[in-house]
Formats: C-alpha cells, structure tokens, sequence
C-alpha cells in the first residue's frame, strides 16, 4: 500500500476527485486529500474526509498544520503527488515555481513523481501560457492525464474536460506499482517504466503536399493515435520529441515540440532528432507521393482536364531502418504503422521485413468506426517474435498497449546509458 496525495484544484471536475479518490482506495492505496480554497466551492471538504478517515488539508495555516511542518512531512511520505482536477492556475504555478498555498509548497517540497489530469475551458487549455506551462512541467519529468473531449461545463463542445475517474486510477497505480529496469540496467525507483529517461520520438497527423498557394494533397488523419502515443512516453517518464504535421487536434504537453507541413519537413525533423532517439515511433500518415513542381501561384480553373505529375517522397522509416543496420545497433527502437484497406497483415508482415524495423503496428483504415479521424483503433502490433492484437478501444489504451511492447524490446536488449 503506497500513500497518495491527491490534489483538487478548483474546478467543476471536482466532484469526480472523489471517485478517483475510491478507485485508488479499491487498488489497495492509501490517500491524503489536499484542496484548495477554490476546490472547496465546488466540493465540501467533508465528502473527502468521510471517504479517507484522514483530515482534508485545505490551508497551510490552519491550526496543526505547522506543527511538523506538514507540507514537508507529507512531501517525504507520499509515493505520488496526483492532482484531479489541475486547473491553468495551478498549472501556471507549478511551471514557476510559485508556493502560496499548501498545495502548490507541496509540489516544490516532493521528490514523488507527479501526475497532473488537467482540466479547463478548450481556449485555455489551447492558449500558448497554458502550452507553455505544460511543456515546461513536462520537460521537468511531471506526468499528465490527457484531458478529455465532449461537453463542457461552460456550455462549449471540445477538449479539456477532466479524465474520466477510470482513467487517472489506472495512470496513477501505473506510476505507484510500476517496476523496471532502467537504461544503464539499475533497478528504477517505484513508478518507474523502461521509457524513463529515454528519448522518444513520436510523429503525429498527416503532411500535405502542395500543389499552389491554395491547393494540396493531403490525407484524413487527424495526429491522435500519435498524440496519444506522444502523451503516454510522457506519463511513463520518456523526454519526447512530438513531429507534428498540420492536425486541428490540439497536440498535448511534450518536452519538443516540432511543427512540420510536408513530408519534405518532416523527413527533415526526423533524421535532426533521430541520432539522439532511443525509440522512434512513426505514427504520422506520411504522404508517398508529391507534386513534382508546385505552382507559385494559383491555378487558374479551366475546361480542360488538370494534370499533376507526382513524384515520390522519401521514406523516412526505411531510411531509419537502413542507418541502423548500417550502424549494426539495436537502437533506436524502430516502430511503424501500416494502415491498409486490405490484405492488412500479408502488407503489414512485409512492411516489416521490407524496412528492417522492430514493430508494425496494422490498422484497417476501411472502417469508419476506427483509424483515421476517429476516437478509437483496433490494431495487431506485429514484432519478429509475437503478434498481439488489440481490440477496439480507445486510442489512449491502444497507444498503452503500443508502449507495453515497445518496453518489451528494450527489456530484451542489451542496457545501453541514455542519449540525453
């Protein structure tokens, strides 16, 4: 049983704090509830008491509070500081290091990992402040739970709803219970996963293609298979170095993050990055063909029928499998994605050997209830030695399950020191 300080900030998502508070009891944690004062508009201090049997600390002044200097008593004790939900004021104070209430002492008093399971209005969480605040904590080590689409309190439809109560649990015990080796092969400390201090590179969305100034050639991803993928190395403790093609998903909180608009730029970003990468995942719907001499302006519409020459990009995972085996190592770990309308294992096997990486992850993009554009995915993760296939579920379980393998190979290889 590992103690949890859990942190409610003031937002209407907290009164799923106190499910999230249940589940982490019924995984067999203990819990100590720090609220602040705006937390306790929305939820009264007493719901927590009654659930914990521990006193719900909600000022660093109130009487006792000082009496072991409980800010620093409770920041040696806890094995993870949670906040559920953490609203872009505490956010903001946590990036600068700002301590005016017990909650936010706590976060600069603990060596614990920290979990953050943000939640606010989408402009806010979309406001550069905010992104900014979030990359900061993210290059610090500090772990997040993406936040959720749907409806929201504030009456919008978008990103930035807390994460459902299941969901923090689960990133929370992950942290807790976790057990690994490390990359120098040292045991890691509790919460720890083989991605810990390793450096990820994830690439995200599609690329388009120019054609003229208003015109392009483009696909239907939408970045969030590689968005998810992104935000969990971070949870489990990975510096990731986001790629991101032109997406309209707001990306999440990543130590890098590098915009690109055409397989051109990202072929580019990838092989900057790639010689300090310990794994690459390749999860961006990268465009195979370009127009061969875009227009510098537009193209004037006409009866006759319009004609683009294509000619191929290069392909960045073959290029990446290729270095590799020249430089007759096992890193970086090399994972791809083959999304086929057909014959989806025979290419996705093929796809593999062909390009001399280490996963394929296959998805059938011919559903429309899966894949591109949509919230959820149904893959079979194909390695030399194992197939494992995925059921349908969400693309934050999926990109899970993606990692879990991926830790799987590094286990098996030979412990090589991080390339910080």
């Amino acid at each position: 049983m590992a103690l949890i300080a859990l942190g409610v900030t003031g937002g209407i998502g907290a009164y799923k704090a106190v499910e999230v508070c249940r589940g982490l009891q019924k995984r067999g944690h203990d819990v100590v509830v720090v609220m602040t004062r705006a937390a306790a508009k929305f939820v009264g201090p007493l719901t927590f008491e009654a659930i914990t049997r521990r006193p719900v600390i909600t000022s660093q002044w109130q009487p006792g509070a000082n009496s072991d200097i409980e800010h620093i008593a409770i920041a040696d004790g806890i094995a993870l500081l949670l906040v559920a939900p953490c609203t872009a004021n505490v956010i903001g104070k946590f990036a600068h290091g700002i301590a005016d209430d017990f909650l936010s002492s706590l976060y600069l008093a603990t060596k614990a990992p920290v979990l953050l399971a943000p939640a606010m209005n989408s402009n806010m969480l979309a406001h550069e402040a905010v992104q900014q605040n979030l990359q900061a904590l993210a290059a610090r080590g500090v772990s997040m739970v993406e936040p959720g689409e749907g409806y929201l309190a504030c009456g919008w439809i978008g990103k930035g709803r807390l994460a459902e109560p299941e969901a923090i649990v689960e990133a929370a015990v992950a942290v807790v219970e976790g057990r690994a080796a490390g990359p120098e092969g040292r045991p890691l400390p509790d919460g720890a996963s083989r991605l810990r201090g390793l450096n990820v590179l994830v690439t995200a969305g599609p690329t388009f293609e120019d054609i003229d100034p208003v015109r392009f050639v483009g696909n239907r991803s939408s970045g969030r298979m590689g968005f998810a993928l992104a935000a969990a190395a971070e949870r489990r403790g990975a510096r990731v170095t986001l790629v991101a093609g032109p997406t309209t998903v707001q990306p999440p909180a990543a130590h890098r993050l590098v915009r690109v608009r055409s397989a051109a730029e990202m072929y580019e970003a990838v092989m900057d990055d790639a010689s300090s990468a310990d794994v690459v995942i390749m999860a961006a719907a990268v465009a195979d063909y370009t127009p061969d001499a875009p227009a510098g302006t537009k193209i004037a519409k006409a009866d006759a029928p319009l004609t683009l020459t294509l000619r191929r990009t290069p392909d960045i995972l073959a290029t990446l499998g290729d270095l590799r085996a020249k430089m007759g190592g096992a890193r970086p770990v090399l994972v791809g994605f083959a999304a086929e309308t057909d014959r989806l294992l025979e290419r996705a096997r093929d796809k593999r050997a062909r390009k001399r990486v280490d996963l394929i992850v296959a998805n059938d993009v011919s559903r429309t209830d899966r894949g591109f554009d949509a919230a959820a995915n149904a893959v079979t993760i194909l390695g030399a030695d194992r197939e494992v296939d995925v059921p349908l579920q969400s693309k934050d379980e999926v990109a899970a399950a993606i990692l879990d393998q991926v830790e799987h190979l590094l286990a098996s290889r030979p412990a090589v020191p991080s390339r910080a």
